[in-house]
């Protein structure tokens, strides 16, 4: 008697995408290790080295037996405390301790978000473009991405207006970013305040990712949703961590802040996936959050310097279209001008295609952007060293110069 047989990967893991932005940078790096001189502007994380004062609380708490073994799976009382008032001093709102939750990264938090709200068929609103992984956890939740287009006309925000034409009986959630990964855009805090409006006036549930709060530039100013629209407070989780503002990309913690019964859910989520965070980043990123700001200064004025340096080359380039980048460290121009155009004899008529067209004829890797929602564009990460930076760019200034 036969069987048959019993089938392999799950189709939830087969039905997950592969990080585009992870992919790009892997391909540039095993390129890189060949001996080939691949200039990469698919990375997601500052060039720096995490602060010393940092590293050393990590190397201090690693000898301390406290910290070899299992503590609470939401996170260190201290950390949670110092995470509380370091929302308090930087953006003004005010949590208790019991709403925070120390998740393994800001993706962890993401991810827990959603599995701690969604419930299958729950409609989840995302603004395009948006970051890559985004889609892929609402539809681990068993919820549907409903994608809504922008362009650099509006600078890649979204209105009340385009909001309120998805909304459906079914709409659970809004993603807000601002700082925004891919495209850099800020939100100024009126149309903040309106968005969370909209939200509170029909019941959605906002998660509003601030992992690049201290990220902008010139007269840009952060604002955190919950703050300008405090009606909507009640019904918003906040997602962060230490990755972007600290150089601890590496170290993993991230952390969420919700009401009560969602913040509840999601320890109660982390107690069986993956219980504590571990200590020492742990730590370490309480020695970031509670310490002073003068390295993430020093990083956001060499950032503010490349984007501005990647704004002008950028700008410069026939057929690109480049919105300047108000905080983050990407820029995403449109290379519409670019499709069906001849480089060194060659055509693209996607940014897939053209990604792939860049790759192989003047060795620098962008992340296209199909990736993120958004065909026609591509993100490019000024996270990079100055002269990697304009090389790069200059490769690309010379090949669409030639034709």
């Amino acid at each position: 008697m036969s069987t048959s047989p019993i089938s392999g990967v799950s189709q939830r893991a087969s039905n997950v995408a592969v990080s585009a932005t992870m992919a790009i940078t892997a391909k540039a790096n095993e390129l890189k290790a060949q001996g080939r001189p691949v200039i990469g502007y698919g990375a997601g994380e500052p060039d720096f080295p995490t602060p010393r004062y940092i590293v050393e609380a990590a190397l201090e708490a690693a000898g301390d037996e406290r910290y070899h073994h299992y503590t609470a799976a939401a996170g260190l009382a201290s950390l949670k405390d110092a995470v509380a008032a370091k929302t308090m001093r930087d953006s003004g709102f005010a949590v208790d301790p019991s709403q925070v939750v120390i998740t393994n990264g800001g993706k962890h938090a993401v991810y827990a978000t959603c599995q701690a709200l969604i419930d299958a068929g729950d409609e989840v609103l995302l603004p395009a473009p948006y970051w890559v992984s985004y889609p892929e956890m609402v539809k681990l939740a068993d919820g549907v991405p409903v994608e809504i287009a922008t362009d650099e006309t509006t600078n890649f925000q979204v209105t009340v207006d385009q909001l309120e034409a998805a909304r459906t009986d079914k709409t659970k959630m809004l993603v807000f970013v601002s700082p925004s990964n891919p495209t850099g855009s800020v939100y100024a805090p009126d149309a903040i305040a309106a968005i969370g409006a909209w939200a509170a006036e029909h019941g959605i549930w906002v998660m509003t990712d601030e992992i690049y709060e201290h990220l902008v530039y010139g007269d840009t100013q952060f604002a955190s949703l919950p703050v300008v629209a405090p009606e909507a407070a009640d019904r918003t989780v906040i997602v962060n961590g230490v990755a972007k503002t600290y150089a601890m990309t590496g170290w993993r913690v991230g952390w969420m802040i919700a009401p009560a019964e969602v913040a509840k859910a999601g320890m109660k989520l982390q107690s069986h996936m993956t219980s504590n965070v571990n200590n020492i980043a742990q730590i370490a990123a309480l020695a970031a959050v509670s310490g002073p700001l003068d390295a993430v200064h020093e990083m956001r004025d060499a950032f503010d310097r490349r984007r501005r340096k990647m704004f002008d080359i950028l700008s410069g380039i026939d057929g690109v279209v480049c919105p300047e980048p108000q905080g983050a460290f990407y820029a995403f121009p449109s290379l519409r001008g670019l499709l069906g155009r001849p480089l060194n004899g060659r055509t693209a008529d996607t940014t897939l295609d053209l990604a792939a067209l860049l790759l192989e004829e003047i060795e620098i890797a962008i992340v296209p952007g199909e990736a993120f929602g958004a065909p026609g564009y591509a993100r490019f990460s000024f996270a990079m060293s100055d002269d990697d930076m304009v090389e790069g760019l200059t490769r690309l200034a010379d090949l669409v110069a030639k034709g």
